[in-house]
């Protein structure tokens, strides 16, 4: 077998459709995530089957002509857009002798790059591990099972199994860390949930722009690039709304077409930002043609996770690269900052641009509406024995006005969701002054 060479960045492109012809958005998809992870493509093959090849994938002929290409080019890699069996992809590399990597692949060694914190590189390592368990090949053969006869008894384990039973642990202890991690995560968010700030999720498909959105809603710095997977550790910050008040906004790992379940797994307690959210800011690159696949395929993620009955606000950011037809007789023209109103009269989907700033304050109110939907102003009458309540009222920064009573009483103009309401009166002591305010238009957006 030939020595996997830790530099070389010439790549091989194959693109394989099975039962179509490969989509060229694919193709461009596929090319972003060879750049992201920091190869040059130098050659490009295309090719359609009705079915997968047992041995290569792409056939016989298709894999020679790989081959021809690989040594056309003086690559060093070969990238395929789908997934290989272990024995395609060892069969694969002996064939052309250089390097290959399928999708799944090509996507953890962009992860391994991006990892930044300390759970992040435990996230990512477990995804590389559990991929590699399967894909484990005979490197030497000085390790023999154990055979019969003096001077040729080994130590009757071989050196793949060794491999196998030394990932079989790592894993384990990988495990076991994230688990600690998670468990620490999930003590943050209980203590977020005693105060019940709104939390919302930033999702989306990758570079659609998510943390130059978060930058400019948080004042935050994360690393923002016009690359895939710019950035993996999620970002948690708070933003103050008006009408509202405190909401944790987090910016969590952008999803992207046949994301590896390996990663869905390990990132799983990442993710969960987005599982326990308040609502799920999903933004959308709105000059993307396949925007509308894009929307579906990171759903089906978030259905994957739990978190796919959670309220949607759909953003459509870049609207300043998206052009319109203004008319048949006029020059094309640049697309408006916009809401688009739900059934329910809440907002449903805003059009934006967070680098230039165009539509943010649109988006904050719409943001403050669709967070808590069914919030309204009401006056509580708290008798001496609620004084916890108003304390809690206070830590909830639910409270606009307060007025004392002669008996030592309060009387409270709170801003609260509807179920919240209705839950205080059912406590002793409280009791609603004014129930007029019933009237859509006097709602708090």
């Amino acid at each position: 077998m030939f020595e996997r060479p830790r530099g070389g960045e010439r790549a091989i492109l194959v693109g394989v459709g099975i039962g179509h012809p490969v989509d060229p958005y694919d193709t461009s998809e596929f090319k972003a995530l060879a750049a992201s992870a920091g190869a040059e493509g130098v050659g490009l093959v295309l090719a359609t089957r009705p079915r997968p090849d047992p041995k290569y994938f792409v056939g016989s002929g298709k894999a020679e002509e790989i081959r021809a290409c690989a040594e056309e080019h003086g690559a060093d890699v070969v990238l395929v857009d789908q997934t290989l069996t272990p024995s395609q992809e060892r069969n694969l590399e002996k064939l052309t002798n250089r390097r290959v990597l399928d999708r799944n692949g090509l996507i953890l060694d962009i992860f391994a790059q991006r990892a930044r914190s300390f759970e992040g590189k435990l996230q990512v390592e477990l995804a590389q591990l559990s991929h590699l368990a399967s894909r484990l090949v005979r490197g030497w053969t000085h390790l023999e099972r154990q055979k019969g006869g003096i001077g040729l008894r080994g130590p009757g384990e071989t050196q793949l199994e060794t491999d196998r039973r030394l990932i079989a642990k790592r894993i384990r202890t990988l495990k076991g860390r994230l688990e600690k991690l998670a468990r620490q995560r999930d003590t943050s968010r209980h203590v977020r949930r005693e105060v019940p700030v709104p939390t919302v999720a930033l999702v989306g498909y990758t570079n659609a722009g998510k943390s130059t959105l978060f930058n400019s809603l948080t004042g935050a710095t994360t690393f923002v690039a016009d690359q895939l997977f710019a950035t993996l550790d999620p970002t948690v910050r708070q933003v103050k709304l008006a009408g509202v008040g405190e909401v944790v906004l987090a910016d969590t790992v952008g999803f992207v077409r046949a994301l590896p379940h390996e990663l869905v797994a390990a990132f799983r307690s990442t993710l969960q930002e987005a599982r326990d959210a308040d609502l799920l800011l999903h933004v959308v690159d709105a000059s993307d043609p396949l925007r509308n696949e894009r929307i579906e395929q990171v759903r089906e993620v978030l259905k994957g996770i739990g978190a796919g009955d959670i309220r949607e606000l759909l953003v459509f950011n870049k609207v300043d690269l998206l052009r319109v037809e203004v008319s048949s007789a006029d020059a094309p023209g640049v697309a408006t900052p916009t809401i688009v109103m739900g059934a329910d009269g809440v907002a449903a989907r805003v059009w934006v641009s967070a680098a230039t700033g165009a539509g943010l304050d649109d988006l904050r109110a719409a943001l403050a509406h669709a967070v808590r939907p069914n919030q309204v102003r009401r006056t509580l009458h708290l008798e001496l024995p609620a004084a916890a309540v108003r304390s809690d009222l206070y830590r909830r920064n639910a409270v606009r006005a307060e007025r004392q009573c002669d008996d030592g009483s309060w009387e409270l103009d709170v801003e609260l969701d509807l179920s919240e309401v209705a839950k205080l009166l059912g406590g002793r002591g409280v009791n609603l002054v004014d129930n007029s305010d019933t009237s859509r238009e006097q709602r708090v957006a």
